[in-house]
């Protein structure tokens, strides 16, 4: 596979995430976190294990130590990034938190470099900085910004999901060099469908999961399916691209939220909105276009 096509599976997550991300908030404040986090993960663990049984020895064999750290140490970052993203959808508005969100860019490519020794050209930086620039005008809904808007409900929650996220993104894509992207998928999912079911279970809401799950399936079953979409093509994508470059173009999935929200609610931006929204396309183009 080529740059190319990284680029391509980059740009598949962030169509992916731009339709999961909302129906998980209306998840989120219909059944909960939890189960939420639960059933994306239970079926993403149960479709890939097919793909992945016959290599599940070679995880636990002699010299694969690295690798099972890197899994398993992702697997917990995700779930409490994702928890930390939940409360903030749900305690915040969605012109607070999303602009902090761009920060995960910034955390996974730092440690990209640091870890990985990933280097950008300096055209890439600019790019990317254009990028998060857009992505957060687009995304700030209000009038007047300030830096009130970093201390309102639901803004710590965002700042730390953020550099969770950013963290454990980084980790889906060192884990996906070190095995493969179905593997470090399967792992993630496995644990987290573990983590989350537990304490349902504790708190006697397990079987009521699967009852939501038939009642509201018009909308958690594309919630699964988009969700778990994302995150594989984002996997692939990591192989083949630097990770910066692929989690900024994924990240740009808040423009896809933009255009379904003109094109389906009719919604109306602000000047500011319009000018992150060309500045958020152009970068994106730009960036995909210098890595072809």
């Amino acid at each position: 596979m080529s740059i190319s096509v990284g680029i391509g599976l980059a740009f598949v997550a962030m169509l992916c995430w731009g339709i999961g991300d909302f129906l998980i908030q209306k998840s989120t404040r219909r059944i909960g976190d939890f189960e939420t986090l639960f059933l994306i993960t239970l079926f993403g663990a149960a479709v890939l294990l097919p793909f992945v049984y016959d290599d599940l020895p070679a995880l636990f064999a002699d010299g694969s130590r690295i690798t099972l750290f890197v899994l398993f140490g992702g697997s917990l970052i995700l779930f409490i990034a994702a928890l930390l993203n939940f409360e903030a959808l749900r305690e915040g508005k969605i012109s607070v938190v999303e602009p902090i969100w761009s920060l995960e860019i910034v955390a996974a490519s730092v440690l990209g470099f640091s870890v990985l020794g990933e280097r950008l050209s300096l055209p890439e930086i600019v790019l990317i900085t254009m990028l998060m620039a857009g992505l957060m005008l687009v995304s700030f809904r209000g009038k007047v910004f300030s830096h009130r808007h970093f201390l309102e409900r639901g803004a710590l929650l965002a700042l730390l999901g953020a550099l969770a996220m950013g963290s454990a993104n980084f980790f889906v894509g060192w884990g996906a060099r070190l095995s493969d992207p179905l593997m470090v998928n399967f792992v993630f999912n496995v644990v987290i469908a573990f983590l989350s079911g537990a304490y349902l279970l504790r708190n006697g809401r397990f079987a009521r999961s699967f009852r939501d799950l038939a009642r509201y399936r018009t909308s958690l079953v594309p919630m699964i399916i988009t969700d778990n979409a994302a995150w594989v093509s984002y996997a692939f994508a990591m192989t083949l691209i630097p990770i910066a470059i692929a989690t900024a173009l994924s990240e740009s999935y808040i423009i896809i939220a933009v255009i379904l929200g003109l094109a389906v609610g009719r919604e109306r931006l602000a000047a500011h909105q319009k000018v992150g929204l060309v500045a958020a396309v152009v970068a994106a183009i730009a960036l995909a276009a210098m890595m072809t």
